[in-house]
């Protein structure tokens, strides 16, 4: 008799994220919860493995990565050329913009990236988005403040004129949150976001996997109806579909 082919067995995908970005990833009464959790759940039920979640601060994620603590990061990971050039990108599932988010009673005096010059502008540390404003013409006239957390609180009380998130996320939080903020202008760069890998044979495996989970979760609908779970909108489509 020929041997039957086994399938591959089950791994565990250890996967890193902040747990503090709103609608992606947060904790609510001791939960872990949010459009990336769900992802993630929805793409190891795809390829039979199971998920290890594990939160730290954003900007040790990457560090996290590369160590071999955490086997991807699930957090809005934008591609960039200097990441890709470090790791092995699954295909975007999210795609999405940067966004100038400000205190309630500003958005008509900051209505583009143009009017940041002077100004004091926060962003996430360790994200894109710092690398984003330097690329501006007007880069060297933005004070750029990287911070851990806090960046909403300290926009709403004033200590900053500004800050960066992605679109979608900037959008959420103002609908939730208390604090007086608004979105300044329309996004200024389209960003996309995947998950990244360790770039060697076993992490390019892992990428390959996930990566035809994703391309499943696409074409049955249910990365939309994440999407539109957490989001009230469908982000997992390019912005000219």
């Amino acid at each position: 008799w020929a041997a039957l082919a086994l399938p591959a067995a089950a791994e565990t995908i250890r996967v890193g994220m902040s747990g503090g970005y709103f609608p992606f990833t947060f904790v609510r009464q001791d939960q872990l919860q949010g459009f990336e959790v769900d992802f993630m759940n929805a793409v190891a039920a795809e390829t039979g493995d199971t998920v290890e979640f594990s939160t730290s601060a954003f900007s040790g994620l990457i560090g996290a990565l590369a160590a071999g603590r955490i086997d991807t990061v699930a957090n809005q990971i934008t591609i960039t050329p200097e990441r890709e050039a470090k790791f092995a990108f699954s295909q975007p599932y999210v795609f999405d913009g940067a966004q100038v988010v400000v205190k309630k009673g500003n958005e008509a005096t900051i209505t583009s990236v143009d009017d940041l010059s002077g100004k004091k502008v926060a962003v996430n540390l360790g994200s894109n988005f710092e690398e984003l404003l330097n690329a501006l013409p007007n880069a060297k006239d933005i004070d750029i403040r990287t911070y851990e957390s806090n960046i909403a609180q300290d926009t709403a009380l004033g200590r900053v004129d500004a800050f960066v998130m992605d679109r979608v996320s900037s959008a959420q939080l103002i609908a939730e949150s208390p604090l007086p903020l608004a979105l300044a202008g329309k996004p200024f760069s389209e960003i996309h976001n995947a998950l990244p890998f360790r770039n060697d044979e076993a992490g390019q495996a892992l990428r390959d996997r996930v990566d035809a989970a994703i391309t499943t979760l696409k074409e049955n609908g249910t990365l939309a109806e994440i999407s539109q779970k957490w989001l009230d909108a469908d982000v997992t489509q390019p912005v000219s579909q």
